[in-house]
């Protein structure tokens, strides 16, 4: 199995971060982004290469300006 690039892993321990931040379950979190939980399960884990609609669907939900998932 090829290993995740560094960069989707970081990507989706920010967007875990953010999301358990908030308390929520990736189920509520899928809920709110309008996307199913085992996709966002896949972006957390890195396995998943979100489209820059997905993103913005993530930010929506989360509350926060895109750039939020690229500074620390």
């Amino acid at each position: 199995m090829p290993s995740v690039p560094t960069h989707r892993a970081a990507f989706g321990a920010r967007v875990r971060e953010l999301r358990t931040a908030r308390g929520w379950s990736q189920e509520e979190f899928a809920h709110r982004a309008d996307l199913d939980r085992t996709y966002v399960s896949g972006v957390e884990r890195g396995v998943r290469n979100p489209t820059l609609d997905v993103i913005n669907h993530l930010a929506k939900a989360l509350g926060v300006d895109v750039m939020e998932f690229f500074s620390r």
